[in-house]
């Protein structure tokens, strides 16, 4: 009979899969993340100056209101297509497209209406376009 105790074998713990299994997540963190701002919208504001407007190139103004319908210095247009504010557009500036022009939106006009008219005015031609804004109350 062998009464001498059996000998076990210390614990040991494998660090080597742990230290694997650790880097492979890391890797697979660092592949799955972005690093970039891509889903960010670039926006470049405009700069403003204290010029003044000299008197004889007074501005046209382009009025939206909150139904969505279109003046051209305070003149009513016949609809509010795309087609119509061309055509005004056209008879108020005629062959001059140096003229500058404002764009003043109520804050209850759809989006879409001042698109229309921003488009109307690219295509146009006219580079001139000022927005109009008031100035928020302080509380």
């Amino acid at each position: 009979m062998n009464f001498r105790p059996r000998r076990m074998p210390d614990p040991e713990i494998n660090l080597i899969s742990l230290i694997d299994v650790m880097l492979m997540i890391v890797i697979f963190f660092m592949l799955s993340s972005t690093f970039t701002d891509e889903g960010r919208l670039r926006i470049r504001l405009p700069e403003a100056s204290a010029r003044s407007v000299p008197p004889d190139s007074a501005p046209l103004v382009l009025a939206i209101g909150a139904d969505g319908r279109y003046r051209l210095d305070g003149r009513e247009l016949v609809d509010a297509t795309p087609d119509a504010l061309r055509t005004g557009l056209l008879s108020v500036l005629g062959e001059g497209r140096t003229r500058r022009i404002v764009l003043r939106a109520d804050a209850r006009a759809t989006h879409q209406s001042v698109v229309t008219a921003m488009d109307v005015i690219a295509k146009l031609g006219l580079r001139e376009v000022d927005v109009a804004t008031v100035q928020e109350a302080a509380r």
